[in-house]
């Protein structure tokens, strides 16, 4: 089985050569990966030119203007060959070793898609507001969807790439999370968690996600369970 890692990059030039290290480094899987450029200003290109050279298996698409991380995530997914596909944010917030988790849940639990969850799992440095807002949207997906997540919200997410390379994401931005999430539901695919590390970092350190965008999370939960 392949699995298509895709790293979504805006502006990660710090991390983004050590996050393909890590997930490079990661045994026993047979993995593509696939790094798309949302328009970086602040030499993150130039490190992908650099991983290109390093390592030329690597897919790398510079989209040129900044779209969003969901319009940036919908190329990736598009260019991905592998059977299953997970995305990767390029800020070490995430652990790629726990990928073997995730795999591995698949094939014991004979389920569709497997969300790794911070929640259920070691999680520390992430602020009182992003802890009450993932807490929140995680809570209104499962009134709304009736199912009992425990964190909607995370980066890991392991799904078919037959799904993924389907389907229609209207979401641009960081509201892709909870349309995938409730097309996932929606179609009848059965999710599975498993707690997975998470370590996070400030707006001091580039963290992107506001609390504008938990308004706009709200507003996609409503939009794709009643209306789409």
């Amino acid at each position: 089985m392949k699995l298509s890692v895709i790293i979504p990059v805006y502006n990660e030039k710090n991390t983004l050569e050590k996050i393909v290290d890590l997930v490079r480094a990661v045994e026993g899987i047979d993995k593509e990966i696939i790094i798309v450029d949302d328009g970086s200003t602040d030499g993150s290109i130039e490190i992908i030119r650099k991983i290109e050279s390093k390592y030329p298996d690597i897919k790398t698409i510079i989209k040129g203007e900044n779209r969003g991380k969901g319009h940036t995530l919908k190329v990736g997914f598009k260019e991905s060959i592998g059977d299953y596909v997970i995305i990767q944010d390029a800020d070490l917030e995430y652990d790629p070793q726990d990928y073997t988790k995730l795999l591995r849940a698949l094939d014991e639990d004979q389920v569709d898609v497997v969300y790794g969850s911070r929640f259920s799992g070691n999680y520390e440095k992430m602020s009182t507001l992003h802890y009450f807002g993932n807490k929140l949207l995680t809570l209104l997906t499962n009134l709304f969807y009736g199912v009992m997540l425990t964190d909607m919200e995370t980066c890991y997410k392991l799904m078919p790439g037959d799904f993924v390379r389907n389907l229609k994401i209207k979401s641009d931005r960081f509201d892709f999370e909870p349309e995938i999430t409730a097309k996932i539901l929606k179609s009848g695919l059965k999710i599975r968690e498993v707690p997975i590390s998470y370590s996070g970092r400030a707006f001091s350190e580039g963290k992107k996600i506001t609390w504008k965008d938990g308004f706009k999370a709200v507003y996609t939960l409503i939009k794709f369970r009643f209306f789409s």
